[in-house]
């Protein structure tokens, strides 16, 4: 006979189902985590299956300027987020798609500033998108309003595009 202090007295059978009993409980344990981590594997590579990175592709600008919109379009126009008089201009130019397949969701980034080099959308750079941009060259423009207070002529710098190979989730 065992005897331990503070616990009942085991005899050595006792003692040999006790430890049979730990082997047993240890080995289902190590099943129990190797089910566990092939079905968390399983479970994550069937998450992503058919999912596939869509990474942007970059889009060539050029020829980027600026003309006054058409008068159907500058009827009313007011500076964003308030009732300031506002002109409308268009930003015209060329996208240029290298990638020899069709890109969607094309989003215009730039800067713009007025004659004395204060920005003409605070705290904005993203301009407009295209909705898709075939390989090759494509001519777009973007409306704009600019406070009437904000004199000519605007400076256009930084502009850059990108959009996606396939279309986005909305």
């Amino acid at each position: 006979m065992v005897a331990i202090p503070g616990h009942f007295p085991m005899t050595q059978n006792s003692v040999t189902l006790v430890a049979a009993y730990v082997e047993g409980a240890r080995k289902t344990m190590v099943f129990r985590s190797i089910v566990t981590g092939v079905l968390v594997a399983m479970l994550w590579l069937l998450s992503g299956w058919g999912l596939t990175a869509e990474a942007l592709t970059p889009i060539d600008l050029s020829d980027i300027a600026y003309k006054p919109c058409p008068p159907e379009y500058a009827d009313g126009m007011v500076a964003a987020g308030s009732i300031q008089q506002a002109n409308c201009f268009l930003i015209t130019g060329k996208a240029i798609n290298r990638s020899g397949k069709p890109v969607l969701d094309v989003d215009i980034f730039g800067r713009i500033y007025d004659a004395d080099d204060n920005p003409v959308m605070q705290n904005r750079t993203r301009l407009g998108g295209i909705p898709e941009v075939l390989p090759g060259e494509s001519e777009f423009e973007i409306r704009i309003s600019v406070a009437a207070n904000q004199p000519e002529p605007l400076q256009l710098k930084q502009f850059k595009a990108s959009g996606f190979a396939a279309m986005v989730r909305r």
